[in-house]
């Protein structure tokens, strides 16, 4: 059984900033003086995929830079699918994540955008079947919907997907 999503929405901050381009630059509005005369905002881009990441709310560039990684790994999630080829099991940290058929994870956690990756990628993988890709998972299709609600732009991609497939759109 496979301990993490390999996924790069499921990489550790080390490993996935080495793939990434760094760029701090000034931002602008509320905020004060500081965050307009010092370069607090991040953005990372990752190389491989050209998906972006921004921190620029925050006075502390290191908070900046937290949420432009937590942000990059979303973006991740939704922008790049993985292979669920033949012998597929959920990773370790799906199992960790969903008991009894229930999804626990709640969208500011740090496990949240590599475990949406690996739904979105079994979703994918099942052709917009949410029942069947819910059963690969071993949970129930309403916390499939449910982690994806969590994320708007999953379900908009979801629903988009289903769409021209011929196939009702999820509510």
């Amino acid at each position: 059984m496979p301990d993490a999503v390999d996924h790069p929405a499921g990489y550790d901050a080390q490993r996935l900033l080495t793939e990434c381009d760094v760029r701090r630059y000034r931002s602008s509005g509320p905020g004060g003086q500081h965050r307009n005369k010092t370069q607090t905002a991040v953005e990372l881009t990752h190389r491989p995929t050209g998906v972006r990441g921004i921190g620029q709310e925050r006075r502390s560039q290191a908070q900046n830079h937290s949420r432009a990684l937590f942000r990059l790994r979303v973006n991740l999630a939704l922008s790049v699918r993985g292979g669920v080829g033949p012998g597929w099991e959920p990773s370790g940290l799906w199992r960790r994540r969903c008991k009894s058929g229930r999804v626990a994870v709640n969208p500011s956690h740090e496990d949240f955008p590599a475990v949406l990756a690996e739904a979105l990628d079994v979703i994918s993988a099942k052709e917009m079947d949410v029942p069947a890709a819910a059963a690969a998972l071993g949970c129930t299709a309403s916390q499939l919907i449910k982690l994806a609600k969590a994320e708007p732009r999953a379900l908009a991609w979801i629903n988009q997907r289903r769409m021209e497939l011929g196939l009702g759109e999820l509510l």
